[in-house]
């Protein structure tokens, strides 16, 4: 609906507050005259109906117009060879917020806001920064689109461009594969976002191996979705999972994806694909191959040097050597600063102690993943997990 109404509106803060406006008036509407069969068709057609309203002012025109161009040219007859036409508002937007004009961080922050809809607050917990620096982040990303007059469209270098946009997009899975907040695990919406907008890209452009990386490693993660929680919206951990319940299409689909991203060097979407196919070829929990798990782990941390790549390397580590190992592995990442408010290193970390039978350790450890974990499912099984280590420690203490 935003990126509907930006297309008219041609200002993103006008737009939004377009948005805001079709919402309150559904709030009195919908109550007394029923809820319309198509509810997003109705509101993203209230919304631009008030954009075109207040641009019809003439001091709102006058403010508005300069701020987004829109690239209303036909192609000529010597312009057919490029990319086909996508008329997707939603990918207009996303190369919008990706121009490269804006800060790798600014561009990824005005997306989940703008694209996906997440709160301020929510989105600052994906970066791990306090929600003021965010929202100053991103009021300094929309007055540059403004004053740099970025302009509403797919842009003509695709190829040179689409590197901030796969970026973009598997924040935005990723973020709905386990939402940052609530108490669901997962955010449907924006895992149906990011795989359209994925396959939008594929579409445009068939032989970059990255983009087929990148939809490979979606489709094969999203194939367990519902085997990751119970009926009462529990978390089912991956070795708990039932395999019967993935989704053999998708697995197949990224499969066939992921050897078209290899055919080149591949890069790092191919490799975390690579990973994720490991997982989904095994029959069972234990037929899964750590060895080779972390040995694409070493060919990843080459490509994307990251302190989430070298804490999923490490967790890989100790379920292939054993919890001691995992916890060595773990130990220089406890003086990394991005890491220090990282739920799932302390969660790691209390896995791998209470497989040690470290119990008071592993305690103290689950307590504090519990602190950082925004999540609702997340936290319920890590209380449960907490419950099962005190339990012990009682057991265990003389009487």
């Amino acid at each position: 609906m935003l990126a509907s109404t930006v297309r008219v509106a041609r200002d993103l803060d006008l737009a939004e507050e377009c948005a805001q406006d079709a919402y309150a008036q559904a709030l009195r509407v919908w109550p007394r005259d029923g809820v319309p069969e198509r509810p997003g068709a109705w509101l993203t057609t209230v919304a631009r109906n008030r954009a075109r309203d207040l641009i019809r002012r003439e001091s709102v025109l006058r403010r508005s117009l300069p701020l987004l161009v829109v690239d209303d040219a036909q192609p000529g007859p010597d312009e057919t060879d490029g990319p086909p036409a996508v008329d997707d508002d939603r990918l207009r937007l996303i190369f919008t917020c990706c121009h490269p004009a804006l800060a790798h961080e600014a561009q990824v922050a005005l997306t989940l806001r703008l694209l996906c809809g997440l709160s301020t607050a929510e989105v600052a917990r994906a970066f791990l920064v306090r929600e003021s620096t965010m929202a100053a982040r991103i009021t300094r990303a929309k007055k540059k689109i403004s004053a740099a007059r970025i302009p509403y469209r797919v842009p003509d270098d695709l190829p040179e461009r689409v590197g901030a946009v796969l970026d973009v997009v598997h924040l935005v899975f990723t973020t709905g594969h386990t939402a940052p907040g609530g108490t669901d695990l997962m955010r449907r919406d924006l895992i149906d976002a990011a795989i359209e907008l994925g396959r939008v890209l594929h579409l445009l452009l068939p032989s970059n191996s990255e983009v087929s990386g990148l939809l490979a490693l979606m489709l094969l993660i999203d194939a367990r979705h519902r085997a990751r929680a119970h009926d009462d919206g529990r978390l089912v951990l991956l070795a708990d999972q039932d395999r019967t319940l993935w989704d053999r299409a998708l697995i197949e689909e990224g499969i066939a994806l992921l050897v078209e991203a290899l055919r080149p060097a591949p890069g790092r979407y191919a490799v975390q694909a690579a990973i994720a196919a490991v997982h989904a070829e095994a029959p069972a929990w234990a037929d899964t191959d750590w060895t080779e798990i972390t040995a694409r782990y070493d060919v990843l941390r080459t490509l994307w040097p990251s302190p989430v790549v070298e804490l999923n390397r490490a967790v890989a580590v100790g379920m292939r050597d054993g919890p001691a190992a995992g916890l060595a592995a773990l130990q220089p990442l406890l003086a990394e600063p991005a890491l220090a408010g990282y739920g799932y290193l302390s969660a790691a970390r209390a896995d791998f102690l209470r497989q040690a039978g470290r119990w008071a350790e592993a305690l103290q450890m689950y307590e504090e993943a519990l602190l950082l974990t925004g999540n609702g499912a997340e936290r319920a099984f890590l209380s449960g997990r907490l419950d099962e280590v005190r339990g012990h420690l009682d057991r265990s203490r003389p009487d």
